[in-house]
């Protein structure tokens, strides 16, 4: 019985050593096996028998190992700054310019202060894509020149959120603008719309610096400039190029604040600590709520409520356009069991109406019992703007009222306004035939409305020279900056504005 045992301990050794020295699947003879080396980065090294250590196992030091391996940090960057210094992979540029930059940031500690406290919330979001797509970590700080990391940003040329997209361009990355939310100031979706616009500039032109000028300037632009210097025989780098100002400054300002983050202590910055952590989690919304109600379940101030969901537009969160919203990390558990317990009442005391006629903002206060301050407040209508057929409106929810706002209405509803006109009273000399017809149809009215004015039929006739009543169309004068319905500003190619490049971009 001795003997067999140990026979049978000798195959179970052998059977285990020939497991342990057998190359894996698709690694036979000399083909690369990948090796981590630290963040997204890996190298290849030839492959062997497996090295089976003999006693206990210890750290290997990175001087102790091979010329064609590296040895994995055992721990991640201590916190964010550090983690994105560690991917910058774009090309240095060095001239007067950036150290213009420098000095200009430098010397505002309190600005370069309240940025990157700002950029907290949603930075760890972008260096996660960036590194998930292998893009150059200089990226994340895109923002700082953008927005200032206000994802409630908007520039006078109408370009919006915290990578400043315009509504064209916004609408070419999937980003959708309606009465309820504007996408391209949800981080999510403006983070990941900023990205591929990036990668494909990047496709474009195979230049860093080149990518980020289209960013700004345009893509047709900085192909025109590309095409000039080529036809005269000059240089085609970012610095060869004749073009606007913003845009001949717009990379130096990256470089300025990725030098300050590289070396913050040769530039007197304090950077706030930003953990190597998620900051927000991503929770699902599966029927309408309030956007009050679901920060008080959430337990997160208003402010910053808004602050992860700039998007929303209005007082009430629509679950068939929206979906989800952002919560810091703690907060998102705090939300859903908070959820599941409420049953104090409504979670949507909004809900919407589609306006059947055209109408003004008293008429539909009327008619949906409320009043016209309120209206107008709630869904921002401004003074003397009449409300067009088919608008939706924001309106009180009945308590009996349970379902919630269909797919359609919230995924594409839209307010549209238009100016209000006033009539003014008047007459007019009849001819020899005229008609209760004939005068509507001289004045643009309806033979309803000239009969009514004049008290007669709608087949009534006037005599020659009899003074008719009319009322005529007196439009009223609406300042441009009421109008929901205006053409975005074009690109001043040859005489730029304040902020050409502004204009020019993401179009």
């Amino acid at each position: 019985m001795k003997s067999l045992l140990q026979a049978a301990g000798l195959a179970l050794a052998l059977l285990l050593a020939g497991c342990a020295s057998t190359p894996p699947s698709g690694s036979e003879g000399s083909a690369p096996v990948s090796t981590a080396i630290g963040e997204g980065q890996s190298v290849s090294r030839p492959a062997g028998p497996a090295a089976v250590p003999s006693g206990p196992l210890k750290p290997i030091e990175p001087a102790a190992s091979t010329g064609t391996t590296s040895v994995a940090a055992l721990e991640p960057p201590a916190d964010l700054w550090e983690r994105i210094r560690r991917g910058f992979a774009m090309p240095r540029l060095d001239n007067d310019l950036v150290r213009q930059q420098e000095q200009w940031y430098a010397s505002r500690p309190d600005y370069m202060q309240r940025m990157t406290d700002r950029s907290r919330k949603y930075l760890f979001h972008i260096v996660e894509e960036l590194e998930r797509r292998g893009m150059p970590s200089e990226l994340a700080l895109l923002p700082f020149i953008e927005s200032a990391f206000n994802p409630q940003a908007v520039s006078s040329a109408r370009a919006a959120g915290m990578w400043q997209f315009m509504p064209g361009t916004g609408r070419d990355y999937d980003l959708k603008q309606n009465f309820f939310r504007d996408d391209r100031r949800d981080v999510l979706a403006s983070t990941r719309a900023a990205l591929d616009y990036l990668q494909k500039l990047y496709g474009m032109f195979g230049d860093w610096h080149l990518a980020l000028a289209a960013y700004n300037w345009g893509e047709g632009s900085v192909g025109r400039a590309i095409a000039a210097n080529q036809r005269r025989g000059l240089g085609t780098r970012y610095t060869d190029l004749n073009m606007p100002n913003e845009t001949r400054n717009y990379v130096p300002k990256l470089q300025a604040v990725k030098n300050i983050i590289a070396s913050p202590d040769q530039f007197r910055a304090d950077l706030p600590v930003i953990e190597n952590h998620p900051y927000f989690d991503v929770v699902s919304i599966d029927r309408d709520i309030d956007l009050l109600l679901a920060a008080k379940l959430a337990d997160v101030p208003v402010e910053d409520f808004k602050a992860l969901n700039p998007h929303l537009n209005r007082p009430v969160i629509l679950a068939a356009g929206t979906g989800q919203i952002l919560l810091p990390w703690d907060n998102a558990k705090v939300f859903s069991r908070n959820l599941s317990a409420y049953s104090q009442g409504q979670f949507a005391s909004w809900t919407v109406w589609t306006v059947p006629g055209t109408m003004s903002a008293t008429e539909a206060a009327r008619r949906v019992g409320w009043s016209e301050a309120e209206l107008r407040t709630v869904n921002t209508i401004p003074p003397r703007m009449l409300i067009k057929a088919g608008s939706v409106l924001v309106v009180p929810r009945s308590p009996s009222k349970q379902e919630d706002v269909a797919g359609d209405v919230a995924d594409k509803g839209q307010l549209a306004l238009a100016p209000e006109v006033t009539l003014r009273k008047s007459t007019i000399k009849a001819g020899k035939h005229d008609t209760v017809t004939t005068i509507a149809r001289r004045i643009h009215a309806t033979p309803a409305q000239v009969a009514e004015w004049n008290n007669v039929g709608v087949s009534a006739a006037f005599r020659a020279g009899q003074q008719v009543v009319v009322y005529t169309q007196v439009r009223t004068r609406v300042s441009a900056a009421h109008s929901t319905k205006r053409a975005a500003p074009r690109a001043a190619a040859k005489a730029p504005a304040r902020k050409p490049a502004q204009k020019a971009k993401r179009r």
